[in-house]
C-alpha cells in the first residue's frame, strides 16, 4: 500500500513518523503480504479491510471513530468485527459504516447528528454495533457525508439518515436530521448502480446512467445549472446521455467517469479540484480536457481534491489542493490540471517485463482511494501480476439483483423438491422488487440501455422473453410459485400511478413477457391487477409507455393485446356459466380492467395509424415525488422504426374478440347501451361490451348495425300506429303506412323511384322498405327488394350515362368530374345504397375501397391510387422509389394533371401555378398527395358530397363508424369468400326432403358442377355476393312448399 497526504493524526498509517505530511507516494510496511479489499478516509481518520474480511483502523479518535483505543498512529484490528467479514467501508468527517458479507450494517463514532442510525442518545459509539433497522435488509453499498449515510439494498432501495440541513437525505423539508435509516420513497422502482456522498450532498447513480442528487448545493456541486439546494432528488438531464459508470464526491465538487473513460467535474473550484485549469466553481459538468487524451479507470475524491487513474500508462493524475500533501506530487503546491503523482509507475502490460534497474521498485496500481486529506494506492509487484480495477464494470457483489443468465442457472440447479431458504430469498427479492426488474434484461450490445429515453426503453425484450421461458418452467413448480407469489404479493400491489423517472417503467414493458401472466390460472392475481397498474398511471408515464410501444416489433405488442383479449374470453365464460351476486361487483371491475388496458392499446394504435407524433413528450426527471413534463422532442425526433407501411403497429383485427358472439347476446348488451347512454339504466351484464367496439369482428358490427336498423325501424313502425290511432279523431282520417312502399315499373323504374324519394321524408326512410313491381303479384319475402335493387343500381351506374367513369383496367368505377346531371341525382344514388344496407340487402356496387373510407371520413392513399388506376399507381411508386436526383430531368412533371372527357383533354393544376412547379425529389412526395387529393376529394367534390348525404340521410350514425372500410365493403357489396362444400354441410333440410334424398344428392351433384357465377346466381336469383360472413357460416334450408305452387315467393337464402 502506497500513501500521501495528510499524517498529522497519524491516518496514513505510517506510524510514529516525524513528518506531518507525506508529499508523494511512500510504502507501508504495515500491508506487507496483505491485500486490502477497501479503504475508507474519513476527515481525519482512516479504515481499512483485508482481504479476510478483517478491519484495521488509525487515526483521529477522539469521537470513536476508530472502534478501539488502541494506538492510533499505525493500522489496529477493530476486534469487535472479528465475528463479521467486512466487505466494505466508508467513512464521514467522524464516523465509520461498515458492511459485511451479510448485508448488515454496523456502525460507530460521531453519533450527534444521527449518521450512525443508532437508537440512543449517546453522543458517539466507540465501539462498533449492528443498525438492527437494517438487519431485515440486505445491504449492498454504504456511503457517508459528513454528517448522512446512504445505504443501498439488493432490492434497490435507497436508505438515508443523519443530518438534513441541507437536505442531504433527499426527504423532503420536514426534519433537521433523522436518527434512523429512512427509505427514500420518491426514488423507488429505479434501478440502481451507486451511491455516493459528499460533504452535505448527496448522488445515486442509475444502471443505465442517469445520475439523482440532492443536499447542498452552494458551489454547484449538483450540476443542475444553479446554486440552490435540493431536498429531494433531482436528476442531473445534462450527464445523461453521457454513460456515467461511476460518481464521486468531495466535500462541495463532484466527479463522474464515463464508459468511455471520460471524467466530468463540477461543483467547488477553488483549489483546482476541478482539474479545468481554473480556480472557478462549475454549475454545470465539464469534461476534464487534459484527460481527454486517455481512458481513466478510476476516480476518488478527497476533501477538496481529485485523483484518476490512467491504466494504460499505469499512472495516477491528481489535482487540487496540494497544502497536506495530497496531491503526492512531491510539494504542496495545488495543481488546476491533472498531474502526475510521483512514482515508478507500470502499467499491467509493461508488468511482464519490468525496467532493470538497480534499486529502483516499480509499481502496478490495483485500486486508488482519497479522501480527507489522505490518498492509497494499493499495489502489486511486477512478479505478482493483477489486473487493475476498472470501476466502468461494477463488482457483481455490490450490485442489485436482477434477472440475467447466471440467476436462472443457479436456480435451475436446485432440485425440483423445495428451494433452499437463501434460493426462494433471492427469487423473492427480486420479483418483490420493482427496481430490481427494471434493472434486468438491459440490452447491453452496444451499451443501447444507456441511451433510455422517453423513446427507448433500453430494455432487449427478445433477452425479457426467452429468459422468463427458461425460468418459468414445468419441470421446476417450485420457481414458477415463488415467481408467481412475490409478484402477486409484493410487487404488483405496490406500483404506483406516478414514477420518479423512464427507468421506473421497463417492467411495465417486460412483465406481460414472463408465461405466468399468460397463465389463465393467474388473471385474476396477477394479469389484471398488473393491468389495472397500467390504466392507473399519470398521463406523462402513460405517455413514455405508450412511445415504447411505438418502437415493439410488432409481435410483442400483439402479446399484450392477446393477454388481455384472453382474459376477457375467461371472464365472460365465467359469466356466462353464472357469477353468484355477492361476485358481481368484482367481476364487473376485473371485465372493465381488461377492456380499459386493450382500449390503451388500441387507442395508441389508431394514434400510430391516424397521425403524426406528437409535438409534445413528457421527459421524466425527478423534482419531488411526481412526473414532470417537458417540450424537448419534435416531431423529427421521433421515429417508430416498428409500424408497417401502411402506419400500423398492428393490424385493426388483431382486436378482435370472435368469441363475443357466442358468450353473449350482442343484440341485448346493444339494447342495454342505449338504454344506458339515454337513460343512466343499468344492465344485467355489470360492463357493456357495445363501450370497447374495437373487440367487435365485421358479422358482430353487422348485427350490431342490423339490431340499430330493427330498433329504428320498430320506432318508425310504432310512430306511423299512433299517428294512425290518433287519426281516429280526427275529422278526416289520415292513414300513414307503416313501411315505405316504392311501387315502380321496370321500364322507368329509376324514374318512378326518384319520384317516389324525392317526396320521402327524412323519417320515412327509416321504416321497413317494400317493393312492388307494377303489375306484378308477389310476397317480398327479401327477394323482391333485392331484385329492385339490382335492376336500379344497374341503371344509376351505367358508365354510359356518363355519372361515373369505368377504368378498364381495374374493372372499377368512380365518379366522373364532367358529368350532366345535378347532384340529386348522385344524392338519390346515395339514399340507394343506404336504404339496401338499412334493409339488411347487400348489392352490387364496382367502386373502390376508397369510396368506403370516405364514408367513414378516412382519407384514401397511394393504395387507393393502385386500386383505381394500376398503371398511374405503379408509376406514382416509381416516382416515390426513384433513388436518384435528377427527377426533374428524368420524369418531366409538373403539379397538373391531364384528364380525358368526352374525348378531349384538359390539363388540371393540382396546386396554384402547378404547371410552374417542377417535380423534384423535395417536393415528390406532396405531388403524389395532390394527385391522390384531386383523383378521389376535389374533382369530385361537389358530387360525392351529394352521394355521402344520401346515403348518410339513411345509414349514418355511430355503429356505421364502428366498420374499417374495408368490412363497410364487404357488407354492401358481399364477400367473395366461397366454401361451397361448407355450405352443403350447413344446409338444412324440411319436410320431404333429408341429406340423402334422391333428389337432394342429386342437386348438389348438379351444383358443384356449375361455374362460380351460376353458383352465385342460384344463391340469389340475381348476381350477388355472399354476406359479410363467410361462406362456412353461410346456412341454407331445402323447403318443399307445395301451397306456394301457384303463388310464387321470391326468398332469400
Amino acid at each position: 500500500m502506497l500513501c500521501w497526504g495528510n499524517a498529522s493524526f497519524g491516518q496514513l498509517g505510517l506510524g510514529g513518523i516525524d513528518e506531518e505530511i507525506v508529499l508523494e507516494p511512500r510504502k507501508s510496511d504495515f500491508f506487507l503480504n496483505k491485500k486490502v479489499r477497501d479503504v475508507g478516509c474519513g476527515l481525519r481518520h482512516t479504515v481499512f479491510v483485508l482481504d479476510d474480511g478483517t478491519v484495521y483502523t488509525c487515526g483521529c479518535n477522539d469521537l470513536g471513530q476508530l472502534g478501539h483505543e488502541k494506538a492510533r498512529k499505525r493500522p489496529e484490528h477493530v476486534g469487535a468485527l472479528d465475528a463479521q467479514n467486512i466487505v466494505s467501508v466508508s467513512c464521514g468527517e467522524a464516523h465509520t459504516l461498515a458492511l459485511n458479507d451479510k448485508g448488515q450494517v454496523y456502525a460507530w463514532g460521531l453519533a450527534t447528528e444521527g449518521q450512525l442510525g443508532l437508537p440512543g442518545t449517546e453522543e458517539c459509539i466507540r465501539v462498533p454495533r449492528n443498525i438492527k433497522s437494517l438487519s431485515e435488509i440486505q445491504i449492498v453499498q454504504v456511503a457517508c457525508g459528513y454528517c448522512h449515510s446512504l445505504a443501498l439494498s439488493k432490492g434497490s432501495e435507497v436508505f438515508s439518515w443523519g443530518q438534513n440541513k441541507y437536505g442531504q437525505l433527499g426527504l423532503g423539508y420536514e426534519f433537521k436530521k433523522q436518527t434512523s435509516p429512512q427509505l427514500i420513497k420518491s426514488l423507488l422502482g429505479i434501478p440502481f448502480a451507486q451511491i455516493a456522498a459528499g460533504g452535505a450532498h448527496s448522488f445515486v447513480l442509475t444502471l443505465s446512467g442517469a445520475i439523482f442528487g440532492w443536499g447542498r448545493n452552494k458551489f454547484g456541486q449538483l450540476g443542475l445549472n444553479d446554486e440552490n439546494d435540493r431536498y429531494v432528488p433531482t436528476l442531473l438531464k445534462s450527464l445523461r446521455s453521457q454513460k456515467i459508470v461511476h460518481i464521486c464526491c468531495g466535500e462541495d465538487h463532484t466527479a463522474a467517469l464515463t464508459k468511455e473513460g471520460g471524467v466530468f467535474t463540477f461543483g467547488a473550484g477553488g483549489y483546482g479540484q476541478l482539474g479545468h485549469n481554473s480556480t472557478s466553481h462549475e454549475i454545470n459538468p465539464r469534461k476534464v480536457f487534459e484527460l481527454m487524451g486517455s481512458i481513466v479507470t478510476q476516480i476518488a475524491c478527497g476533501r477538496q481534491h481529485t485523483a484518476a487513474f490512467v491504466p494504460s500508462s499505469g499512472r495516477i493524475y491528481s489535482f487540487g489542493l496540494g497544502g497536506n500533501g495530497q496531491l503526492g506530487t512531491g510539494t504542496t503546491s495545488n495543481r488546476k490540471s491533472p498531474f502526475t503523482v510521483k512514482g515508478n509507475w507500470l502499467s499491467y502490460s509493461e508488468a511482464s517485463n519490468p525496467p532493470t534497474t538497480d534499486n529502483e521498485q516499480y509499481y502496478c496500481v490495483k485500486r486508488i482511494f482519497s479522501g480527507g486529506d489522505q490518498s492509497f494506492a494499493h499495489y502489486f509487484n511486477p512478479q505478482n501480476m493483477v489486473l487493475p480495477d476498472d470501476f466502468r464494470y461494477p463488482d457483481s457483489s455490490k450490485q442489485i439483483w436482477n434477472v440475467n443468465e447466471a440467476f436462472i442457472q443457479r436456480l435451475l440447479t436446485c432440485s425440483s423438491g423445495r428451494l433452499p431458504v437463501e434460493i426462494a430469498n433471492e427469487i423473492d427479492g427480486t420479483f418483490s422488487s420493482a427496481g430490481c426488474l427494471n434493472g434486468s434484461f438491459l440490452a447491453v450490445s452496444n451499451d443501447d440501455h444507456y441511451r433510455t429515453s422517453t423513446r427507448f426503453s433500453g430494455v432487449d425484450m427478445n433477452a425479457a422473453r426467452l429468459l422468463f421461458h427458461k425460468l418459468i418452467q414445468p419441470d421446476h413448480p417450485h420457481i414458477s410459485q415463488q415467481v408467481a407469489a412475490s409478484l402477486e404479493k409484493n410487487l404488483i400491489p405496490k406500483l404506483t400511478s406516478s414514477l420518479p423517472d423512464v427507468e421506473a417503467l421497463r417492467l411495465y414493458l417486460t412483465l406481460p413477457e414472463c408465461p405466468l401472466m399468460s397463465d389463465v390460472n393467474n388473471f385474476t392475481t396477477l394479469a389484471l391487477p398488473f393491468g389495472a397498474a397500467v390504466i392507473n398511471l399519470e398521463k406523462a408515464p402513460l405517455k413514455v409507455l405508450e412511445n415504447w410501444w411505438s418502437v415493439l416489433e410488432p409481435p410483442l405488442f400483439l402479446k399484450i393485446v392477446e393477454l388481455y383479449k384472453d382474459v376477457v374470453v375467461h371472464l365472460l365464460k365465467l359469466y356466462k356459466i353464472g357469477i353468484p351476486t355477492s361476485e358481481r361487483r368484482i367481476f364487473s371491475s376485473f371485465l372493465h380492467t381488461a377492456f380499459k388496458v386493450l382500449e390503451i392499446l388500441h387507442k395508441h394504435r389508431q394514434h400510430l395509424c391516424h397521425g403524426t407524433p406528437e409535438n409534445v413528450l413528457p421527459s421524466l426527471w425527478l423534482r419531488t415525488s411526481v412526473l414532470d413534463v417537458q417540450n424537448r422532442s419534435s416531431p423529427e425526433d421521433i421515429l417508430h422504426p416498428q409500424v408497417n407501411e401502411r402506419g400500423q403497429i398492428i393490424q385493426y383485427d388483431k382486436f378482435y374478440i370472435h368469441e363475443i358472439e357466442d358468450l353473449i347476446d350482442i343484440r341485448n348488451d346493444y339494447i342495454n347501451w342505449v338504454q344506458h347512454q339515454a337513460y343512466g339504466m343499468l344492465a344485467e351484464i355489470p360492463v357493456t361490451i357495445c363501450t370497447y367496439p374495437f373487440v367487435f369482428d365485421a358479422q358482430a358490427k353487422t348485427t350490431l348495425l342490423q339490431t340499430d336498423a330493427v330498433l329504428q325501424m320498430q320506432m318508425a313502425v310504432d310512430q306511423a300506429h299512433r299517428q294512425n290511432f290518433s287519426s281516429l279523431f280526427l275529422p278526416v282520417y289520415e292513414s300513414v303506412n307503416p313501411c315505405l312502399i316504392l311501387m315502380v315499373r321496370r321500364d322507368n323504374i329509376v324514374g318512378d323511384a326518384v319520384e317516389v324519394l324525392r317526396k320521402t321524408k327524412n323519417l320515412d326512410y327509416k321504416k321497413p322498405l317494400k317493393v312492388i313491381f307494377v303489375g306484378e303479384e308477389a310476397v317480398d319475402a327479401g327477394g323482391v327488394r333485392k331484385e329492385f335493387f339490382l335492376l336500379i343500381m344497374r341503371e344509376l351506374l351505367d358508365p354510359k350515362y356518363g355519372m361515373f367513369r369505368y377504368y378498364e383496367e381495374s374493372r372499377l368505377i368512380w365518379f366522373s368530374d364532367k358529368t350532366f346531371e345535378d347532384s340529386d341525382l348522385f344524392h338519390l344514388i346515395g339514399v340507394v345504397c343506404g336504404l339496401a344496407i338499412y334493409n339488411f340487402t347487400i348489392i352490387d356496387l364496382h367502386f373502390p375501397l376508397a369510396l368506403y373510407k370516405k364514408l367513414l371520413n378516412k382519407k384514401p392513399s397511394l393504395d387507393d391510387l393502385k386500386e383505381l388506376m394500376p398503371d398511374v399507381g405503379r408509376s406514382m411508386q416509381q416516382l416515390l422509389d426513384y433513388p436518384e436526383d435528377d427527377i426533374e430531368e428524368t420524369f418531366c412533371l409538373n403539379f397538373t394533371i391531364t384528364v380525358e372527357n368526352f374525348g378531349t383533354t384538359e390539363i388540371k393544376e393540382l396546386v396554384p401555378n402547378g404547371a410552374d412547379i417542377p417535380v423534384v425529389k423535395q417536393n415528390r412526395q406532396e405531388f403524389v398527395d395532390s394527385y391522390v387529393d384531386y383523383i378521389f376529394n376535389k374533382s369530385v367534390a361537389s358530387l360525392f358530397n351529394a352521394f355521402h348525404s344520401g346515403f348518410h340521410k339513411v345509414c349514418g350514425g355511430k355503429v356505421l363508424q364502428l366498420f374499417q372500410p374495408s368490412e363497410l365493403q364487404a357488407m354492401v357489396i358481399g364477400n367473395t369468400n366461397y366454401d361451397w362444400k361448407e355450405l352443403e354441410k350447413n344446409t338444412e333440410y324440411k319436410g320431404e326432403y333429408w341429406a340423402d334424398h334422391p333428389t337432394v344428392k342429386l342437386f348438389w351433384e348438379v351444383f358443384h358442377e356449375l361455374s362460380l357465377e351460376k353458383k352465385k346466381q342460384f344463391l340469389y336469383a340475381s348476381k350477388l355476393e355472399l354476406t359479410i360472413a363467410n361462406a362456412a357460416a353461410l346456412a341454407m334450408y331445402m323447403l318443399y312448399l307445395p301451397q306456394y305452387r301457384y303463388n310464387p315467393q321470391a326468398s332469400c337464402c
